[in-house]
């Protein structure tokens, strides 16, 4: 299937996809939160900081919201990081594109096919993996930074990968993104195979929570 690039709206290094305002303000609501709670901070006091109203925050936490750039940025300062972060894929689920869902964007030189989107910037590791079937017991991958993901195309063979509560089959051409701060595998169902991996980790300051005088923040 042919189509075009998807156009983004770009402003003050914050690229937001124009044609999924839906999934973006989801993915805000999510973040809003969990750096929130991270700081121990109550609705309240984030107001407070952000000058933003309790009604907003409540409203963009639920997902129902749709901030603007000038909110992104004033929710980033409230809590110490660029309104970049907070566009960043945190706790992601497991996404799987198989081989025929993917869809071929015509460019002047070559097609291409988009596998997959993260916003933010950080570390990101790039490679290619040759397996070979291990008859013994699967090694179970331990957990890797807070916010680390693993993108894996498979080029050839059959792999079983992704978190251990939620492995997923891939054959050649298959994509699939998952968390690499769980417990994983990466194991070779086929004589041999070959992969393409890239692992991506956002370099955000991380605080931990404190103990307030007013007790725990609000939820």
């Amino acid at each position: 299937m042919m189509r075009r690039p998807t156009p983004f709206v770009n402003n003050d290094g914050v690229a937001i996809k124009s044609d999924d305002l839906g999934h973006e303000n989801e993915l805000v609501a999510r973040n809003v939160k969990r750096f929130r709670l991270e700081r121990a901070m109550s609705l309240g006091e984030l107001s407070r900081r952000s000058g933003l109203s309790k009604q907003t925050l409540s409203k963009i936490e639920q997902g129902s919201g749709n901030p603007t750039v000038e909110t992104l940025a004033q929710l980033g300062a409230a809590l110490g990081m660029p309104a970049r972060r907070l566009l960043n894929e945190w706790g992601t689920p497991v996404y799987v594109q198989r081989r025929g869902e993917g869809e071929w964007d015509e460019d002047q030189h070559w097609r291409q096919r988009l596998l997959d989107e993260t916003y933010g910037s950080g570390y990101v590791r790039t490679l290619v993996l040759r397996m070979e079937r291990d008859h013994s017991t699967p090694k179970t991958v331990e957990p890797h930074a807070p916010g680390t993901l693993h993108h894996l195309y498979l080029i050839t063979g059959k792999v079983r990968t992704g978190p251990l509560d939620e492995p997923v089959d891939l054959s050649a051409g298959d994509f699939v993104r998952f968390p690499g701060d769980v417990p994983h595998q990466v194991v070779c169902l086929s004589e041999a195979a070959t992969a393409h991996m890239v692992t991506t980790l956002p370099q955000v300051r991380r605080i931990p929570p404190t103990v307030t005088r007013g007790g725990p923040p609000e939820q």
